[in-house]
């Protein structure tokens, strides 16, 4: 067995041994209980994450969304945590499902099918995917504008960089990556239109390694700031280290890199999942696909770092009034590819190309 594939069923097999341990007591078991009155037994509600909670990232922020849910409903939170993506997540799904969680969220994009084919086999219990398409009559999905927020942060990168080379360390050339990728760049365009991002890819959402790496071959090949699409403080601690700047993701990760901190695009997830969860209890839940934005506060940007000037921020902040009163989209239509060719926007969600400016290639 490959090294790679031995680590996931080992996960599994902790993952499965989790459930089990919640399905006979309560140790083993990550579960947060809080007030509110129901009238019977707390609501019994799953997180599964790909990343450690721990990460301060993607999985940490929609930790705290549940620690908000905590706090504001009469739940009962099992929180599974570094479960690989594919089709060994089906189990876990299903194992959640048996034991009595009445609504489980899946947080990462290849928990998608998986999740939908559990969700067939268990019609009576609600399944939330975070960031795909797919849906059923008891599986909704659900993500949010960061394009609002990456466009933002752009500016900020776009006004920083010295030698016009901006660095992205992403993780997979899906829509929700190169859209953001895509709005980043325009952003930084706005204040400086000489300026290019190149993109490596890392085919990982977590592997601050990895992630350390790639920002190291982008600074080595002169970029002055980095930007990401991944769960780790790694790249920004790379820029650190090097003298750079950086733009992180997913929530205020200044305290890794302090002088090189410029901003980041951040989440707030626990007003969401409040409201899915009232909406099971009450029995008003139906299946949708949500996506939320900076108007509705489930998107916004990290406070900035000291080296973000009073004139860079006075555009952002204008900028963000724009986009949040809806005057201002973050993407042209039409809109310039990366190969000088204009074309129709179209749908943002099946975006498959990089616009003018991005070094790299959109499909990896």
């Amino acid at each position: 067995m490959r090294t790679g594939n031995l680590r996931r069923f080992i996960a599994l097999l902790l993952a499965l041994a989790m459930v089990a341990a919640a399905c006979g007591s309560d140790e083993g078991t990550e579960t947060t209980e809080a007030g509110g009155e129901t009238g019977g037994d707390p609501m019994k509600v799953a997180f599964v994450h790909v990343s450690p909670v721990a990460d301060k990232g993607w999985s940490w922020a929609h930790d705290q969304g549940a620690q908000y849910l905590a706090a504001n409903m009469d739940v009962d939170i099992t929180t599974l945590e570094a479960i690989p993506e594919g089709s060994d997540s089906q189990r876990v799904f299903e194992d959640l499902a048996a034991a009595g969680n009445e609504l489980i969220f899946g947080t990462s994009f290849g928990y998608m099918e998986p999740m939908l084919a559990a969700a067939a086999n268990f019609p009576d219990v609600t399944f939330m995917h975070a960031t795909g398409f797919m849906s059923s009559d008891n599986m909704g999905n659900y993500f949010g504008a960061a394009e609002e927020g990456r466009y933002l942060t752009g500016i900020a990168a776009g006004a920083a960089t010295q030698t016009n080379l901006i660095g992205y360390v992403a993780a997979f050339p899906i829509p929700e990556v190169l859209r953001g990728i895509n709005a980043f760049t325009l952003g930084v365009q706005e204040v400086n239109p000489d300026a290019e991002v190149q993109v490596v890819w890392t085919s990982t959402w977590f592997d601050p390694p990895l992630e350390s790496t790639a920002a190291q071959s982008l600074l080595d090949a002169n970029a002055d700031v980095i930007a990401m699409h991944q769960d780790s403080a790694a790249p920004g601690q790379a820029a650190e280290a090097a003298g750079a700047k950086w733009v992180g993701y997913n929530t205020d990760m200044t305290e890794f890199a302090e002088t090189a901190w410029l901003t980041a695009p951040v989440w707030d997830w626990g007003p969401f999942y409040l409201t899915t969860a009232q909406q099971v209890a009450d029995g008003s839940w139906q299946s949708e696909a949500y996506y939320g934005n900076m108007a509705d506060g489930m998107v916004d940007i990290a406070p900035f770092g000291p080296s973000v000037s009073d004139e860079t921020r006075a555009t952002i902040e204008e900028r963000k009034a724009q986009i949040i009163d809806g005057s201002f989209s973050v993407f042209p239509d039409p809109i310039v590819d990366q190969d000088g060719t204009s074309r129709e926007l179209g749908d943002i969600f099946g975006m498959d190309y990089f616009v003018e400016g991005v070094i790299g290639s959109p499909t990896g």
